[in-house]
């Protein structure tokens, strides 16, 4: 029973990734809904049913439009794989739990986020309006303890981030100052500082590589959202054994 239940949050992991991917490409430039129906955005053709159901059409199509030819975006069955696989971890690990609540909550924000950033190197205020609320609304319902904490780790967060952006010139955007802030209200200070020092290491890494791999300058435009976002991801799934794994080092 606990497997088909693991299987079923995949499954609908499958269509929200599907679902998420066109929340991050159509938010930052236009309505949602302005255009209710998928199309090539190469040849601007409406997709079909069939070509529409998640990581399974980019794979019979061979990652190609049926009519132009031209390459679908990796990106897409990324994540929808990605989506698929985070909530049945998420199921697994917690099982029917509050704790289950914010990480569909998470994942939710993280990947149309990642999305979003990707494409257009731009994390939209729409999309931490949108979900804000929400998480305002879990934390009132399951507090940190005590309740102050969140309230501590969004004023560290914003603190920290807002310093890294003086210092550095312009080295981080306000879309990242207002996303580290909101995961400082979630996860509370201690967490929080994990989540910064995971977040620069896994930009540092992925830099270097994205530098080496296209052959770009220090000066390059990074999309350092993802990284922020799976640094949220990781302190949410083992944030306390790192902590704890940590402290026996001293």
């Amino acid at each position: 029973m606990e497997l088909l239940l693991v299987l079923i949050f995949f499954m609908y992991g499958l269509i929200f990734g599907s679902f998420f991917n066109v929340v991050g490409l159509r938010v930052p430039t236009q309505s949602l809904f302005k255009e209710t129906r998928s199309y090539c955005d190469t040849c601007e053709r409406t997709l079909t049913w069939k070509e529409l159901i998640p990581v399974f059409s980019y794979l019979i199509q061979w990652g190609k439009c049926k009519k132009c030819h031209q390459s679908i975006s990796i990106l897409y069955p990324l994540m929808e794989m990605g989506t698929g696989l985070l909530f049945a971890l998420a199921y697994w690990q917690f099982g029917w739990s509050y704790e289950l609540v914010l990480g569909l909550l998470l994942i939710s924000l993280v990947i149309p986020v990642t999305v979003s950033d990707i494409a257009y190197k731009r994390i939209p205020n729409r999309l931490l309006l949108f979900f804000a609320p929400f998480f305002l609304v879990y934390r009132f319902i399951f507090p940190l303890s005590p309740f102050w904490l969140s309230f501590a780790g969004a004023m560290l967060a914003f603190l920290i981030v807002f310093l890294v952006i003086v210092l550095s010139k312009g080295g981080m955007g306000v879309g990242d100052l207002k996303y580290f802030t909101l995961f400082g209200f979630i996860f509370g200070p201690i967490q929080f500082l994990l989540l910064f020092f995971l977040s620069t290491l896994y930009g540092t890494v992925g830099g270097l590589i994205t530098m080496r791999v296209k052959n770009v300058g220090k000066r390059t435009k990074i999309a350092f959202g993802p990284y922020i976002g799976l640094a949220a991801l990781t302190v949410f799934f083992i944030g306390y054994p790192l902590i704890d794994w940590y402290l026996t080092l001293f």
